[in-house]
């Protein structure tokens, strides 16, 4: 079977395990298309009806856009082959979506969802290569191995670097991928159809918050399971058959107001914004580093245009979205508990514990996750310290303080700091200068920590006063619930 044909079907297969259209929505005249496509839609309609039918659902089939028009590449380029006498690229890469959709392409360009693949290499794939993997899945393209823990966990949200083999064909280590900030053949970065699936491209799916559930959930980043714990979240469940989602306008507080999506904060339009596919556009904080920055310190370490653009435009930006539904009041006040949120994560545990971890690293075996405090910092920022964070900018209380600040706290104190002083213990009994000396300026910044106003608690140093504040609350409880 020509390899086209293989491997549309094998995606056909995928989408209709996933719930791809009835086969009844397979469209009956295409009488308009290019005649390349009208060959190609010859024997695709027989060989993959389930993507026939996704097609036939769309805008493209609508504005006759056919098969040829997206997959069709020239002689040379590099993931072009041959087929039926045409050469065809199997990815439909951003750079070929762009050449219709150049605006929505240039914004996706400047987003970190496009960058996503340069996580490849980072501290957290250690983690999928090495730590949890080894080099047991070999391919052509791997020849030296390559783990499969990173392929199937990683690689399918942040994207692969797509790798083609002699014959045209892709690299099963690296194909099928739809991450988002895939690294395609052609060279641009990212997936269209991360958002946008094949072949329907539905708008209506866009939209949908499960659509982001794929790589927005779990216990790093649980945006998805923090959203529908909110308010939003409920409403959306509550009133999702009235939101018109399927509308080519979908502006809120014109097209819908009973609930917001993920898009509709993000990136979809209200009366005085256009849709952008930048989502940092809207945010104020960029959550995802041990300490929280503004997103255009992020942005111009990527290099990209929204460098020049203040977090407190960005914030602007979603304030005017938040005010389709609430108040100003409402939405000032949301932005002062949230931010105090952030505060409260920075001072008491992230630069702190940042301060402890380099100061210990001198005492630690030197390959990273090797040693059991590694892995405690590592999970009390990345894992607890970004559920608070997302989950105060989410509204989600139960992520913000039972996933969240309560798991850092308890991480935090019976944790990292008796593995902190069991190591300066184990250090300064060594006998060598050097770790003893490192043990010392370690031990010293730890009693500089617990003997701070946010840690005095824990060695019974309370404030008299806070100390008095706290047994008359617990009186006042106790006389409530007697």
């Amino acid at each position: 079977m020509p390899r086209m044909t293989v491997t549309l079907g094998l995606t056909a297969c995928l989408l209709v395990a996933l719930g791809t259209p009835e086969l009844t929505a397979a469209p009956t005249s295409y009488s308009a298309l290019s005649d390349a496509s009208k060959e190609c839609v010859a024997c695709h309609k027989e060989s993959d009806p389930g993507i026939f039918a996704q097609w036939g659902e769309s805008l493209h089939y609508r504005a006759n856009v056919g098969c040829y028009e997206c997959h069709q590449a020239k002689k040379g380029e590099i993931d072009a082959h041959e087929h039926f006498g045409k050469f065809i690229a199997t990815i439909v890469s951003p750079m070929d979506c762009g050449k219709c959709h150049e605006h929505e392409n240039t914004e996706f360009q400047s987003s970190h969802h496009a960058k996503a693949g340069r996580i490849l290499g980072s501290l957290d794939n250690r983690l999928a290569e090495v730590v949890e993997g080894n080099r047991g899945m070999i391919t052509e393209g791997f020849p030296g191995g390559v783990s499969a823990a990173a392929v199937n966990g990683c690689w399918q949200c942040h994207g692969s670097v797509v790798k083609v083999l002699d014959d045209g064909t892709l690299d099963p280590a690296t194909w099928p991928n739809t991450g988002i900030g895939r690294i395609n053949p052609d060279g641009s970065e990212g997936s269209c159809a991360a958002c946008h699936s094949r072949h329907t491209f539905s708008v209506e799916q866009a939209r949908h918050p499960d659509n982001c559930g794929k790589c927005h959930m779990g216990p790093d980043h649980p945006q998805k399971e923090i959203y529908y714990e909110s308010k939003h979240g409920i409403a959306f469940t509550a009133h999702k058959d009235k939101l018109n989602m399927d509308r080519p306008k979908w502006i809120v507080g014109e097209d819908y107001h009973l609930a917001p999506t993920c898009a509709t904060c993000h990136m979809s339009a209200t009366k005085d914004q256009p849709v952008t596919h930048d989502v940092g556009m809207r945010i104020s904080w960029n959550n995802r580093p041990i300490i929280s920055v503004r997103p255009e310190v992020s942005d111009a370490k990527l290099g990209l245009p929204g460098k020049d653009v203040p977090w407190t435009v960005r914030r602007d930006n979603m304030q005017n979205v938040c005010l389709n539904c609430h108040d100003s009041q409402w939405v000032d006040n949301f932005y002062v508990q949230y931010d105090a949120l952030i505060d409260l994560y920075h001072e008491k545990f992230a630069k702190p514990g940042k301060a402890l971890m380099a100061l210990a690293k001198p005492l630690l075996k030197p390959a990273a996750f090797s040693n059991k405090l590694d892995f405690i910092w590592f999970e009390l920022w990345h894992h607890e310290g970004r559920r608070a964070r997302h989950g105060a900018a989410m509204m989600g209380p139960d992520y913000t303080h039972w996933h969240g600040t309560y798991e850092i706290a308890r991480n935090f104190y019976t944790e990292m700091i008796p593995e902190l002083e069991e190591l300066v213990h184990k250090s300064k009994s060594s006998g060598d200068p050097a770790k003893v000396a490192a043990a010392d300026k370690l031990h010293a910044k730890l009693r500089e920590v617990l003997d701070s106003k946010n840690h005095r608690w824990f060695e019974n140093k309370m404030d008299p006063a806070e100390a008095a504040q706290r047994k008359k609350s617990a009186q006042e409880f106790k006389a409530r619930y007697k």
